[in-house]
């Protein structure tokens, strides 16, 4: 489908110096939309916002369709009166790299609190909207609430380990269990329900300033999530439960023994035996939490590396066709459009371009990939068509300061002949150079805004530490930015198209 013609921010919520120690929903999201609005920018994409499974990685979650508790605003509860202003005083109001472990044991007592205070509190228009959101949601939300519960109950393992009758969901073990655990299973469905009421209202607020939310879905599920759990048929599992074969890319030039990520593979015959109701359902879902949704390694679609569950590389995985034109068809078919785009970065072969541009779905293009070999180039605005989406960068490279300063001479020299001297501020050369592409979506990371270096980058690759910690200090946000923003969006004719508003009155959590 056509996207409009605007430029926006990537931005995770964790990264916004909100009290707590971690990024929010609440007054510091607000503060960033309204840097948005004055900036002129029409969009902020976030990473996916599920609660984390194992690490720091937004990617790797519980559920596909859960939030994470971690960014509701115990600010915007305690103003709503569903906590006592004064538990939150202790909370630390200091902006430094995020310690997830010092955030969960602080926070996640006060959302329980809050939670407990609205079952015994809640009255009138906020316990209908509490009632008619379990109902609409219980097709996921039974299932997400009842694995949480468990996973504390047996101190976060896998549900693997779990008791077997548990594991394999026999309807005694099941009953047994929601009776045992009722109490946790309303706290649960209160959390969520407050997540989504904070976010919701959030969008609102983005809509009336005319700014669309570009959110993320990653093509795979961990399998320590609610998702396989309860989906067990849909994904390629062995009779004792463990995956048969896992997810990966092959060895290429920066890994001689590729990439094994070791999420379960689907099983895309059940999957198209049910007319792809699961995944039909996440990006329904995907799309009534967000205007347009960046999809993960779309290659995964066309083909997928499947790697035995056994082997500790990527080394004799092989690839298998994936569902392809199927899925979208069907997809199509049940959202009358695709507001889709793809990350289609690496090695991508014919097949897979041909899939994209059949069902009409944008490409991605990064700045910082282009200025490599000749073959780079097809990341460079006048290799591009109208069809993409263009970065200087992503979550998941260095900020282009810090990319600049690792650049050899050669590639250097390349970037100068496109964009001339780089002395001082090649983050807004590039920023420059991406808005006055013909793609129809631009986007930077708020780390190349505001001119930050390595010290900033959010997330390195197969790397384990470190990742998913940075947050930007208060003040950042400067009113010559976003006037700099706001002059940038109109020469290259991406000013902020008036959508359909929301109500955020209707949101009350």
């Amino acid at each position: 489908m056509s996207f409009p013609r605007l430029a926006g921010i990537l931005l995770h919520p964790i990264s916004l110096p909100s009290r707590g120690g971690i990024g929010d929903l609440g007054p510091a999201a607000y503060e960033f939309v309204d840097f948005l609005a004055a900036g002129k920018q029409g969009l902020w994409q976030v990473l996916p916002l599920g609660p984390p499974a194992n690490g720091t990685s937004p990617y790797s979650s519980t559920s596909a369709f859960a939030g994470n508790p971690l960014l509701i605003s115990l600010d915007r509860l305690a103003d709503r009166g569903w906590i006592d202003k004064a538990r939150l005083q202790d909370l630390s109001q200091e902006v430094r790299r995020i310690d997830y472990g010092e955030v969960s044991r602080h926070k996640l007592p006060l959302l329980a609190e809050a939670a407990g205070n609205f079952l015994a509190r809640s009255h009138g228009n906020g316990s209908v909207r509490f009632d008619k959101f379990c109902k609409d949601n219980d097709w996921w939300l039974e299932d997400f609430v009842l694995f949480d519960a468990l996973r504390t109950r047996y101190n976060g393992q896998s549900w693997k380990h779990w008791p077997s009758d548990l594991a394999r969901r026999t309807p005694e073990a099941l009953e047994q269990a929601r009776t045992e655990l009722n109490f946790d299973l309303s706290l649960g469905r209160v959390v969520q329900f407050l997540f989504y009421e904070q976010w919701h209202a959030l969008r609102a607020y983005c809509a009336r300033r005319s700014i669309r939310v570009v959110g993320d879905i990653a093509i795979f599920v961990d399998y320590d999530s609610a998702d396989v759990w309860a989906n067990r048929d849909m994904f390629r599992l062995k009779d004792d439960l463990e995956p048969e074969v896992v997810s990966g890319v092959p060895p290429d030039a920066f890994s001689s023994t590729g990439q094994r990520w070791g999420n379960p593979l689907y099983n895309w015959q059940a999957m198209k035996a049910s007319n792809y109701l699961w995944w039909t359902r996440r990006l329904r879902w995907a799309t009534q939490n967000c205007d347009y949704i960046r999809l993960d390694h779309f290659r995964g679609f066309a083909q997928f590396w499947e790697i035995p569950a056994n082997d500790p590389t990527a080394v004799n995985g092989r690839w298998v066709d994936g569902p392809a034109d199927d899925l979208f068809i069907t997809l199509k078919q049940s959202f009358g459009g695709l507001p889709f785009f793809a990350e289609d970065l690496g090695v991508i072969t014919p097949d897979v371009t041909a899939l994209r541009e059949r069902h009409k779905i944008p490409g991605m293009a990064v700045l910082q990939f282009g200025f490599g070999d000749p073959g780079a180039h097809i990341y460079l605005p006048h290799r591009l068509t109208p069809d993409c989406v263009i970065y200087t960068g992503t979550h998941d490279n260095d900020t282009t300061l810090g990319w600049w300063k690792s650049l050899g001479e050669n590639e250097r020299r390349a970037v100068e002949a496109l964009v001339g001297r780089c002395d001082e501020e090649v983050n807004w050369a590039l920023i420059r150079l991406a808005q006055s592409s013909v793609a129809e979506f631009c986007l930077a990371p708020l780390q190349d805004i505001l001119g930050f270096g390595s010290e900033a980058r959010l997330n390195t690759p197969s790397t384990q530490d470190g990742n998913y910690h940075w947050r930007y200090q208060p003040g950042s946000l400067r009113d010559g930015l976003a006037k700099r923003l706001a002059n940038l969006a109109e020469v290259t004719d991406r000013l902020p198209v008036p959508i359909s508003s929301l109500q955020a009155e209707d949101f009350q959590a």
